[in-house]
């Protein structure tokens, strides 16, 4: 895990507590034009997470396509009249839904190596196994053992870097001399919390909004990581609690709803180490084995990200989709990024965003 101690005396410079804050240093904002793109990026992921309802099994994934259509992979003549009819575009491909999914579950059995991630590529129809640069000799050998025994239903690839959960980032929180950031604000409707990572909620049970420890904001109600990567955490006393997110171009974007994103979707992190940016989604319900341990059901994405991002909020317009979770590469040359559902956390601790 990359754990960045504090070593300064930072403070908030906000009075309120928006769903990320203040910026340690100077970073990007959203770009201006990127606001209303995201509004039919949100209404092509639901209508994907419909579709995908609807079909079942009979799908073995579906994505955006770089024309922002819906494309939904199919196995029978049958299954691709009903895309078409939901005003879709089929795809037909060799491979199931049952026959990825036996893939992955040989995977998990099989590849559990620190530095290792894989999950379905629907437009390939294919397993892509990542592999950091700490897989080597023979860890890397069995990896690629295990791939070449699953023929076409998955492929491999290496990504620079390593996998590491991300710790400080987006609306500075700091328990037991560490750093991370506030994700989404969050009520059951008689009491307000928020969600950050789990790696972070593990670190302590009281969090601060600044360095020196002397202003409590909130106590952790419980946290789950590794297997997930989310945690909950109380409000105390009278902090102002804001259901937006901080774009750092001196504005913020309330946040309505949670969802799941679709494959091929435009979405946006923030964080404080490098501020507000953007990516695609790149697969679902992936899984990515940390030095600490594995956590599934990931979204994966192409957004960069530092140590110092994790915890913090994946959104697109006013929908929250997920917390930082880990990743490999940085915000100069790229990587890859994991983000824990905010839905899982939402339904886990009976809560939902406003």
């Amino acid at each position: 895990m990359k754990l960045n101690r504090t070593l300064t005396g930072s403070s908030l410079a906000a009075v309120a507590l928006t769903a990320t804050a203040v910026l340690a240093a100077p970073a990007l904002s959203a770009p201006t034009r990127a606001a209303a793109g995201t509004a039919t990026t949100a209404t092509d992921s639901t209508k994907a997470s419909t579709l995908a309802a609807k079909l079942g099994s009979r799908s073995a994934g579906i994505y955006l396509d770089a024309k922002g259509r819906t494309v939904v992979t199919v196995t029978t003549s049958s299954a691709a009249a009903t895309v078409r009819a939901a005003g879709a575009v089929p795809k037909m491909v060799t491979r199931s839904a049952a026959q990825l999914q036996k893939a992955t579950s040989s995977l998990n059995a099989t590849a559990r190596i620190p530095g290792t991630a894989w999950a379905v590529d629907p437009a390939s129809n294919q397993v892509l196994v990542s592999v950091d640069s700490t897989v080597t000799g023979s860890k890397l050998a069995a990896v690629k053992a295990a791939v070449a025994k699953l023929g076409g239903a998955a492929r491999l690839e290496s990504v620079p870097g390593r996998f590491s959960t991300r710790i400080n980032g987006g609306t500075a929180i700091y328990s037991g001399g560490y750093r991370c950031s506030l994700g989404f604000n969050v009520s059951n409707g008689s009491s307000y919390y928020f969600l950050t990572a789990g790696h972070c909620g593990n670190i302590g049970s009281r969090w601060y909004s600044n360095s020196s420890l002397s202003t409590l904001i909130g106590n952790r109600v419980g946290s789950s990581f590794p297997g997930n990567d989310y945690s909950l955490i109380q409000y105390t006393g009278s902090v102002s609690h804001l259901g937006t997110v901080n774009l750092y171009n001196g504005s913020s974007q309330d946040i309505t709803s949670s969802g799941t994103p679709a494959v091929g979707a435009t979405v946006y992190r923030s964080g404080s180490t490098t501020g507000v940016h953007s990516g695609r989604v790149t697969a679902l319900n992936a899984t990515v084995t940390y030095a600490e341990g594995t956590v599934s059901g990931l979204i994966r994405t192409t957004v960069c990200a530092e140590g110092g991002d994790s915890g913090g909020p994946l959104f697109s317009g006013t929908v929250a989709y997920g917390l930082t979770s880990g990743g490999s590469g940085n915000c100069s040359s790229g990587g890859v990024t994991f983000f824990q559902p905010v839905t899982e956390a939402l339904q886990a601790y009976g809560v939902y965003v406003y």
